[in-house]
């Protein structure tokens, strides 16, 4: 007798995903509750799990395919899969463990089998840091960068050393290739958002620097203290996340936006935080940043990139947020002019820490400098108050007692 499969529910107000990759094949064996699908919405990646123990018997639907929630998308049989066969057969002559080295095929998404392939590693050779072990396409760039970084590149691997990755013959030099790839549901829905946000709002950017110098001192007096009590790392994060906490009390409008004919305010700050994520740019919210400490923040943002990293992110999680700060610095950016993140009306952008010159009571000086941005709907917030945001933020930065006094 065979169990079905169904697409689970996937959030308030979402009915339908794409199939993003089989995680289990026919003829495998499956476990109870064990991924043997992903699942891409228009904001998080969804695993389906399996809900009995036996054997995948047949797919019913593909990679790339649309189903609806209630969907059946697979059968589950009993018994034991080929896998299962042999591993019962050697039990007791040679009781070992499965593993890749063993001949086990690495799972690999097709992101991951893209970079692979772009960049010559050895998938066998990674530690994987997603859910369960598996590769992430972060995890593929990291091992090239240090690859690059020794000086010994690691040959592009063969079909017989890297598992689940189709052999192709070697292009002849100076050919010059195209490939169309279809664009994951999530990358649609970034890209519609964004087009959407520069054709509705009015948008404008204005930019300040500030000095790091007391945040950068303040960190290094207190990071052992603050690790030690709080059980996580202090941050930039959390300074500026109550730095604009401050600037939003102050201009309500930069925590507002439109709806029709009306001005939503909202005597709360909710903070999207963008981060990376496998399948792209993705933006849980931290809820109640006004009224929470720097440690709450600080555990919320590392959690939220944990979960983002390894797809087990909730719409739930993205739902809401009155305000955004983008962190374009720890990618190398100097300078941006970040987009809104509908249907909030602006966005803090954060870029790297660079020495300065810079002139301090008549003398010249150098100083850690970070640009910052502050882009917002101009059809809601003026000039002068956008300045003043980031003026505020800038400082409270500059000098964070102003966070413990709220001024």
């Amino acid at each position: 007798m065979s169990s079905e499969v169904t697409v689970p529910a996937l959030g308030e107000s979402v009915s339908e995903a794409t199939i993003g990759e089989w995680l289990k094949q026919p003829g495998e064996d499956v476990a109870a509750d064990e991924p043997i699908a992903s699942l891409e919405t228009d904001k998080v990646s969804i695993e389906v799990l399996s809900p009995v123990s036996g054997v995948l018997s047949e797919q019913l639907a593909a990679v790339g395919d649309t189903v609806s929630v209630g969907a059946v998308i697979a059968s589950i049989g009993e018994g034991q899969g080929a896998k299962g066969k042999s591993a019962s057969k050697a039990k007791g002559a040679a009781p070992t463990q499965p593993s890749e080295s063993q001949g086990e095929a690495p799972t690999l998404s097709p992101a991951v089998r893209r970079a692979v392939l772009e960049h010559g590693v050895d998938p066998s050779t990674i530690q994987g840091t997603g859910k369960d072990g598996r590769l992430t396409k972060e995890d593929v760039l990291a091992a090239a960068a240090r690859t690059s970084e020794s000086g010994q590149p690691t040959p592009a691997p063969a079909a017989s050393t890297a598992p689940g990755i189709p052999a192709s013959a070697p292009t002849p030099a100076g050919e010059r290739r195209e490939e169309r790839v279809k664009m994951t549901r999530m990358r649609q829905t970034i890209a519609r958002r964004l087009k959407s946000a520069q054709e509705d709002a009015a948008l404008l950017t204005t930019f300040n620097d500030v000095d790091m110098t007391a945040v950068i001192e303040a960190r290094e007096k207190y990071k052992d203290l603050f690790a030690k009590k709080h059980g996580i790392r202090l941050g930039f994060m959390s300074f500026f996340a109550k730095a604009a906490c401050l600037a939003l009390k102050d201009v309500p409008s930069a925590n507002a936006y439109i709806e029709g004919e009306e001005i939503v305010y909202h005597d709360y700050v909710d903070i999207s935080v963008a981060v990376s994520a496998p399948n792209g740019l993705v933006v849980p919210v931290v809820r109640d940043c006004d009224s929470k400490g720097f440690a709450q923040i600080e555990l919320d943002i590392a959690e939220y990139g944990k979960r983002a990293k390894d797809g087990s992110l909730t719409m739930e999680d993205m739902k809401g947020g009155t305000f955004t700060i983008s962190n374009g610095g720890v990618f190398g950016s100097l300078m941006s002019t970040p987009i809104i993140n509908p249907p909030q009306s602006a966005v803090l952008g954060l870029h790297r820490i660079d020495d300065r010159p810079v002139v301090v009571d008549g003398e010249i000086v150098i100083r850690p400098m970070m640009y910052i941005a502050l882009s917002y709907d101009h059809r809601l917030i003026d000039g002068r108050e956008a300045v003043t945001a980031l003026k505020i933020i800038k400082d409270a930065i500059e000098d964070p007692t102003r966070i413990l006094i709220n001024l």
